[in-house]
């Protein structure tokens, strides 16, 4: 998504959590431990049961699991406080699983930041619902001498097992989007501080929004906007700093790009140039990355513009019941881009088809896999 480069940004405040309630003394304590008594045997018995839904290849499946297995809730479009009670700062982000933590990397577009630097933030979770900030891991000014208004966005991460190295790519470019390249941090540690390696344009071609794909076997890919001739999937060298080899151009002039390997079948995503405004993504399907592609189709209806949100990445979940992948997407706020939000939903994907629902709350277990979408009220 077009972007005239520099972070505006200041975080956005989340409620205060409410006053913890105090115990009584006296009367107040007998009330209580009477209350509690009822309480314990009135319900001993009872078993609380809640539905969930999984993602299967022919839509949702509504399976019961006992409410201890305590599921967490994402509320698309709202504020996501950090454990600081902060708005998450992880705009045109991804997410890397790295053990049993997911680490979500994104532009930190923090109000009150410096004008001439950028900022990529990361944070982690084991439930993805629940985000703890963990480092400004890029806090860079201008390496390539690009200017006022340079660009740094869309950033992502992988982890070359080889090398045991952090490797991060971003979009790096001029105000003017002549620049066109990614640039390469590399790490020690998932979150520790990024050092700048160099930039390219992958193949000798322009790149512009940039994805992340790990397919199923550990093979990773960079997807890239080609603005001349339509986007590309290529695979990323041995050392993770370069590129193998192309596996594929798709020639739609589309960007936000995200891949999903789901049911035997690949599934690709990407939005139509309009800048920051929203519009219909759409997705196409093939059997492998070479294609062939099928014809795009849109994911929701055209005159939803996607929920006013844009593809960043699609992420799978795996669990011991179910696998569910979820659309990532970011709402943007040109004007008041610390506050952009995102919009998270799982897709109903399989035999070919995918569909992003309509924005609700909604529930998951990363252990079981299964979401539980959560009703209007």
């Amino acid at each position: 998504m077009k972007k005239n480069g520099v972070p505006l940004n200041p975080g956005a405040t989340s409620p205060r959590p409410s006053p913890p309630l105090r115990g009584g003394a006296g009367e107040g304590v007998a009330c209580l431990q009477f209350g509690r008594f009822i309480m314990k045997n009135l319900f001993a018995r009872i078993r609380p049961v809640k539905l969930t839904v999984a993602a299967l290849s022919l839509g949702w499946v509504f399976l019961p699991y006992p409410a201890s297995a305590r599921p967490q809730t994402i509320t698309p479009g709202e504020i996501w406080p950090d454990n600081r009670g902060q708005h998450v700062q992880a705009h045109g982000g991804g997410i890397l699983k790295h053990g049993k933590t997911y680490y979500w990397f994104g532009e930190d577009r923090s109000q009150g930041l410096s004008r001439s630097n950028r900022y990529v933030a990361c944070y982690s979770s084991t439930d993805l619902a629940h985000w703890t900030f963990r480092n400004q891991v890029v806090k860079i000014s201008d390496p390539e001498n690009l200017g006022r208004g340079w660009v740094l966005e869309r950033p992502k991460v992988y982890y070359n097992a080889p090398t045991k190295k952090f490797v991060l790519y971003a979009h790096i470019d001029d105000r003017r989007y002549k620049f066109a390249s990614v640039a390469v941090f590399t790490g020690d540690k998932i979150d520790g501080d990024y050092q700048y390696i160099k930039s390219f344009r992958p193949l000798n071609h322009e790149s512009r929004d940039i994805g992340q794909f790990i397919d199923d076997d550990g093979t990773a890919y960079l997807i890239f906007e080609d603005r001349p001739f339509g986007f590309r999937i290529a695979k990323l060298s041995k050392d993770y700093l370069g590129i193998e080899k192309e596996m594929c151009l798709i020639p739609q002039h589309m960007e936000g790009g995200a891949l999903v390997h789901y049911g035997g079948l690949y599934y690709v995503i990407g939005s139509a140039l309009t800048g920051w405004s929203p519009n219909p993504n759409k997705y196409a399907t093939a059997t492998k990355l070479e294609g062939p592609w099928s014809e795009f189709k849109d994911i929701a209806p055209p005159e939803a513009h996607t929920y006013g949100s844009q593809s960043t990445m699609m992420l799978k979940v795996a669990g011991t019941k179910a696998t569910t992948v979820i659309f990532m997407g970011d709402i943007w706020k040109p004007w008041t881009q610390w506050d952009s939000r995102y919009l998270w939903m799982p897709a109903e994907i399989g035999g070919g088809k995918l569909h992003l629902p309509e924005p609700k709350a909604w529930e998951l277990d990363v252990k079981t896999g299964e979401v539980a979408i959560k009703k209007s009220e």
